[in-house]
């Protein structure tokens, strides 16, 4: 990491808006963030409730359950490797026309997914969904930026958390309660409202400033099989040993083609440029073992509490259920403290409350009341929710503002990175032992909360960390 030399991008823009203004003012704001909140509660819920249906869809279209899990992963993969390109691409034609044509894309996509007769065409309708999302969502971080003043940046950051956590608890509730009484089609259809809702609000978006540097179309090639490699290569690291090295290899050359080609950009498509400021490359790497702590304990989990504590499916997942409680209750809280209070010594007291409240699952007997684990849950939650709000204040106003486009892109892309690299982390622990494999597979958490918990010790200890914010 070095020092906190500010970026060197070109500041040449164009658009309707000639200065750059702290926020925007009341009520545009209001109505600017409903139009977020919309596309957030669509995107969130796209991803929860296909999870759900998955079996409903498989009896539907007569297919193999191993087959139906692409209806995921072609939406993963699409949304890994457009995000960083995307970014840089709203940067270049403006967040709300993006926002626009995003959300065009992502309805239309609804639509043909939920009237899909085969699962090729629900596949390709899935590809254009995750594309239009990852239109969506890496605009998420960049629009929150200016949306909000400086001094309010933390509490919509807050409340993209809370909106965040909540919809993950009702997605899954609402889903199963849709399979109970339809079909899996409306699965899908029951977002288009929320769609509708965000089109509404659109025109009170902020007018960013566009930028005038040339897209670099080399450079978004090389980034595809950069992410993409990386991610196949984590996935299948477990079952296909050969094939997950071989992805790797070629995904850690193609990233260093694209540093290579990037290094000396103005605004490079993958912003090694932001890595060069301290504040972001601590809270890039923060939140990437943030995330792999959080969905490695997700993943775990669910066998932990019906193998070794023995619950039924219903109340693991009430259990499951109390960790978004968590990150809903504290978000506001740790938005609040962001004023008062070093980033390093907030998110380093929540990354330790991850790492207590799995500890302290690993140390309850076989038999124990519920409100033990349910307490466990929620204190991981928490600390989850009182990293996150600094954090990623943190990432968002330590960027240039003509690079908040960039850095609501690398946020984005963080957290897809951490939480595949946290579920690949806990099938390499399931296959590593089959009597401890569950145990190690939450001790992968702990881990990796600990990991978040160093990089912000030194974060602390860093004369330069915290500059400007």
């Amino acid at each position: 990491m070095t020092g906190p030399t500010r970026s060197r991008c070109s500041q040449n823009t164009r658009g309707s808006a000639a200065q750059w203004t702290d926020g925007l003012e009341m009520p545009r704001r209001q109505w600017a963030v409903m139009a977020v909140m919309a596309a957030l509660v669509a995107t969130v819920l796209d991803s929860t409730m296909v999870n759900v249906a998955l079996p409903a869809i498989a009896r539907s279209l007569q297919i193999d359950p191993a087959r139906v899990v692409w209806v995921v992963i072609a939406y993963s993969l699409v949304v890994v490797v457009s995000l960083l390109p995307l970014s840089a691409v709203a940067e270049r034609i403006g967040f709300r026309r993006m926002f626009t044509l995003g959300m065009t894309l992502f309805m239309v996509s609804t639509i043909a997914s939920a009237s899909a007769g085969s699962l090729t065409w629900l596949i390709c309708s899935r590809v254009a969904q995750g594309f239009s999302a990852a239109m969506l969502m890496c605009l998420f971080g960049g629009l929150i930026r200016n949306i909000y003043p400086l001094s309010k940046l933390a509490m919509g950051i807050s409340l993209n958390a809370m909106m965040v956590g909540l919809t993950a608890v009702l997605g899954p509730t609402i889903g199963a309660f849709i399979l109970q009484v339809a079909s899996w089609n409306w699965i899908f259809l029951v977002n288009i409202p929320v769609c509708i809702a965000a089109y509404f609000c659109v025109r009170f978006l902020p007018d960013v400033p566009h930028s005038r540097v040339r897209f670099d179309w080399v450079a978004c090639l090389l980034s595809i099989p950069f992410f993409g490699l990386f991610i196949v290569g984590l996935d299948a690291l477990v079952d296909h040993t050969a094939l997950a090295l071989a992805s790797l290899a070629a995904s850690a050359m193609a990233g260093w083609a694209v540093y290579r080609r990037s290094r000396g950009q103005e605004a490079p498509i993958v912003p090694i440029d932001l890595l060069r400021l301290t504040p972001i490359a601590y809270a890039v790497a923060a939140s990437g073992f943030s995330f792999a702590a959080q969905m490695s304990a997700l993943v775990a989990l669910p066998f932990f509490f019906r193998t070794l504590l023995h619950y039924s499916y219903a109340e693991v997942g009430i259990l499951l259920g109390f960790w978004s409680v968590g990150v809903a209750i504290m978000a506001p809280l740790a938005a609040y403290l962001c004023s008062r209070y070093a980033v390093a010594v907030l998110c380093g007291i929540g990354a330790a409350g991850m790492a207590l409240g799995m500890a302290w699952l690993l140390f309850l007997p076989s038999e124990v009341a519920f409100i033990w684990p349910a307490l466990a849950m929620l204190l991981g939650g928490v600390g989850f929710g009182f990293f996150q709000t600094p954090n990623n204040r943190a990432l968002l106003a330590g960027a240039p503002r003509h690079r908040a486009g960039a850095a609501g892109g690398m946020q984005a892309t963080t957290r897809v990175f951490g939480q595949s690299f946290g579920t690949a982390l806990v099938a390499v622990a399931f296959s590593a032992s089959a009597n401890h494999g569950i145990v190690l597979g939450v001790g992968v958490s702990i881990a990796c909360s600990l990991a978040a918990m160093s990089i912000n010790i030194a974060r602390y200890f860093s004369p330069v960390a915290d500059l400007e914010l």
